[in-house]
This record gives structure tokens, C-alpha cells and sequence, in this order.
């Protein structure tokens, strides 16, 4: 059966919810050695289509004055506000991915590692043109593979047409192809489904 009609299936299965919700896909690997870091992932993937709604960026800088859409933390601010849980615990919530000046991330270690590392939310250096990092995060999701061989990441949402879903779902998996050692041979099943629902097997030949 064709992605698109089991994402058509999914829909039929899943109750509605009085939010949107979101497509993951779960991808269970085989035969890869995670004790060798050259086999491990922790990247950034921009989705053709986007995960359904813009992801939100934070920016750690004290070069960056404005940005729109964009938040921006001064180096200053830094300390104070690892000070306060409440305050960091609130930025967490309401950032997808941090970003930061690359002088800055010692800083950051120091003083907000013990809140983002345990949440994999440790900022990305910023490398090149501000503008287009931040559109690429914008629709980017997070490929995290590490101690499990299973990988979950967004793949849009409700509000998204059935073809731009398939199309971010074949992107990932055309970035695992690549990027695992055996490529395709490493993938043991691969599971679609919504934030709330049961999960549909899709067949990827």
C-alpha cells in the first residue's frame, strides 16, 4: 500500500481532538552499532513541506539586534536568567530549537546546560547567514538516534495536505538512507501516527 493511503487510513482510524495534531513517524532500525559515535545521529532536518507550523527560534547573541519572529537573548541576560526556573522552564516551552554565536556557547554550557542538555535543546552554533539558518530551523525537525535504535520525529500536522505529508515523510527517509552506514538494510519497520492515535505500519520498499 502507498504512503499516501495509509495516511488516509490513519485519518480514518484516529478520533478527532480539539487541537491539531501532529503526524510522527517512528522508524525501528536494525543490525547498527550504537556504541560507535560515527553511527549515532543528532542533526537537523528541513522538511520540503515544513512540519506543519513554523517551528519557534531563540537566539543566544549579542551581535544580532533584530530578527522577526525571532527571539534574542543577550549574553548579559544569560546568568540572571539561569537564576530563575521558572523563567528558563517557560523559554523551553515556548522554543522548538536554540541558536546561538559561537563565543557564547561556553557561556551557555556553564550557566543553562543542566536545563537544555538533559532536553537535547543545547543551541546550535550559528555558521553563515543568520536569515537562512533561521528559515531552515524554521522548518526544521530534530533526527536523534543515540541509545535506542528507534528514531521519532515529526512529519507535519492535521492541517497539512495527504502529498506534502508523504513528501516530508520520504525526505527523512531518504536522509537515513544515506545517512545510516547500510542505508536501507538498517531499516526494520517503519510506523506512522498522530499525536493521540494508534500507529499504521507503512510498507517502504
Amino acid at each position: 500500500m502507498k504512503i499516501i493511503e495509509k495516511i488516509q487510513e490513519l485519518k480514518k482510524k484516529a478520533k478527532k481532538r480539539n487541537f491539531t495534531q501532529r503526524y510522527d513517524l517512528i522508524i525501528n532500525l536494525r543490525d547498527i552499532d550504537l556504541r560507535k559515535t560515527e553511527n549515532r545521529i543528532n542533526e537537523f532536518l528541513p522538511l520540503p513541506k515544513g512540519p506543519g507550523k513554523a517551528n519557534s527560534i531563540t537566539i543566544f547573541s549579542d551581535t544580532i539586534k533584530d530578527l522577526e519572529g525571532v527571539r534574542i537573548i543577550k549574553s548579559s541576560e544569560i546568568e540572571e536568567l539561569a537564576k530563575d526556573k521558572k523563567k528558563i522552564k517557560k523559554l523551553i516551552k515556548e522554543t522548538d530549537f536554540f541558536l546561538a554565536d559561537p563565543p557564547l556557547m561556553p557561556v551557555i554550557g556553564k550557566h543553562l546546560g543542566k536545563f537544555l542538555a538533559p532536553r537535547g535543546m543545547m543551541p546550535k552554533p550559528i555558521v553563515g547567514d543568520v536569515k537562512k539558518i533561521v528559515e531552515e530551523m524554521k522548518r526544521s525537525v530534530k533526527i536523534s538516534l543515540v541509545k535506542q535504535p528507534v528514531i521519532q520525529t515529526v512529519v507535519g500536522s492535521e492541517n497539512m495536505s495527504d502529498e506534502d505529508v508523504e513528501e516530508n515523510i520520504r525526505a527523512v527517509l531518504s536522509f537515513l538512507e544515506k545517512r545510516l552506514p547500510k542505508g536501507k538494510a538498517h531499516i526494520k519497520s517503519v510506523y506512522l501516527k498522530l499525536t493521540m492515535s494508534p500507529a499504521v505500519k507503512l510498507e517502504v520498499s
